[in-house]
């Protein structure tokens, strides 16, 4: 009579690393603020968002939609690969987290190279607060969910 071989641990039976639903909200509450920010860019009223008024700052905004979309693809498939514990799922979020640092480097150069963060006497502080704060944020959901992405790859590749 031969032993049963041995078998891999199921998805069901691996613990969840922790934090795996803090960084699934993160991605998810990232989702909703890219798909807010261009409603209200190209449907609701673009002076909400805008810091500037310069052709030149229109222009470089008009150039993010198609790389945000690709965040979001990004995002939507680190989701549902966390969720399902699929190697993908390690993919999608490092390309997510990779594509938002990439994102805020572009965003913050340029910011500070047309004096974006500038809060001139007596002007609004909004504009530039808001600028500051999407960067801030765009950053800081990045990097934690690529340094938790990378600390459980193993989970996430199912060894």
């Amino acid at each position: 009579m031969t032993a049963p071989a041995p078998t891999q641990p199921t998805v069901a039976s691996a613990s969840a690393p922790s934090g795996r639903g803090v960084v699934i909200g993160a991605m998810l509450v990232a989702l909703v603020l890219i798909g807010a920010y261009w409603l209200i860019w190209f449907g609701v009223d673009r002076d909400l968002l805008a810091s500037s008024h310069a052709p030149a700052y229109y222009t470089f905004e008009n150039a993010f939609p198609a790389a945000d979309a690709w965040l979001a693809l990004t995002l939507v498939a680190a989701v549902a690969g966390i969720l399902r514990r699929r190697p993908w799922g390690l993919l999608a979020t490092l390309l997510g987290g990779g594509a938002g640092i990439y994102l805020g480097c572009m965003d913050v150069l340029f910011d500070l190279e047309n004096g974006i963060y500038h809060i001139r006497p007596g002007a609004d502080a909004s504009g530039p607060l808001i600028e500051l704060a999407i960067n801030v944020l765009t950053f800081a959901l990045s990097i934690a969910v690529t340094a938790w992405a990378w600390r459980n790859r193993r989970w996430l590749l199912g060894e």
